[in-house]
């Protein structure tokens, strides 16, 4: 999956944080509801703006910049 389609980088939004284009919801939002047992049904229940490809490109987000962190060091 090409996350870059899917989340970008402004810092006028959210402080600079990566969130899912179109939104104001950060990848970390994403991340933190699964962490804390909501399941992807519940969030796009809660937040209908959201598509499960969108869901999907926060985590291959986080998956790269794990990679790319276990890379440099």
């Amino acid at each position: 999956m090409n996350y870059k389609e899917y989340i970008a980088i402004d810092s006028s939004v959210r402080f600079g944080k990566p969130i899912i284009i179109g939104t104001r919801i950060s990848v970390y939002d994403v991340l933190s509801w699964f962490a804390n047992g909501m399941t992807t049904d519940e969030v796009l229940e809660d937040f209908p703006e959201l598509n499960k490809n969108q869901i999907k490109a926060c985590f291959a987000y986080a998956a790269d910049k794990e990679h790319k962190i276990s890379i440099a060091s």
